[in-house]
């Protein structure tokens, strides 16, 4: 079933904003491990002129306001967390250009999308210990369910379950990217805060899907 595409991205934005903000601590917590704590500090800070600036973005389509979302992102979050998260919605705004509907299938293409943008910008791939350990498994995971027919509650509760566990499997990897890498085999141990991150973004969507989409299918 397809739904209309901008409330829809501007739902997952939303959710996104309010979860880096609200989790600055634990993600900082999780970086200064064996990193330079600055991720939730930095995801933080640039969520927040999101939804400062969030009745401004032009809502011409979900493509447009996914632009202007990754142009604030990408300006205002410091280190390498601003061009990598700008750079996945960058993508998928591409992938959502002349789209005013869409279903699972569409949200698919879209994080594929981001996660090539990602691997492109941050020469990252699977098992480098980077959020791509956790995301490239649930758009996956969402993929499987579009294929069974899953309505959206099950399918992105199915998504945060796998997000969660490959986030927690990252702590048996030794990170080949970004200035953790530096630490070597220092880094086993310990979770990726990226793929944390994901995961605790994909349970705060599923916590809030039902009511958000009451009814409705992926």
């Amino acid at each position: 079933m397809t739904e209309q595409l901008l409330p829809s991205v501007e739902f997952v934005v939303k959710t996104l904003a309010h979860t880096a903000i609200e989790n600055e601590k634990y993600f900082g917590d999780l970086d200064a491990v064996v990193g330079d704590g600055d991720f939730g500090y930095s995801l933080a800070r640039g969520f927040e002129l999101v939804e400062r600036d969030w009745d401004s973005f032009d809502r011409t389509d979900a493509s447009t306001f996914l632009k202007k979302v990754a142009v604030v992102i990408t300006s205002r979050i410091g280190g390498t967390s601003g061009p990598l998260w700008g750079t996945a919605f960058l993508r998928a705004a591409t992938v959502a250009a002349g789209k005013s509907e869409g279903d699972a299938g569409t949200a698919v293409a879209m994080l594929r999308a981001a996660i090539e943008g990602i691997e492109a910008r941050g020469n990252a791939s699977l098992g480098d210990k980077t959020l791509l350990d956790a995301l490239a498994p649930a758009t996956d995971e969402i993929a499987h369910q579009a294929e069974l027919g899953s309505d959206g509650p099950t399918t992105v509760r199915a998504a945060a379950g796998v997000a969660r566990e490959s986030a927690d499997e990252t702590a048996k990897l030794q990170a080949k990217r970004g200035r953790v890498a530096y630490t070597g085999e220092r880094s086993i141990g310990s979770v990726d805060p990226g793929a944390v991150g994901v995961a605790v973004m994909f349970e705060a969507l599923a916590d809030t899907w039902p009511a958000h989409f009451e009814g409705k299918t992926a």
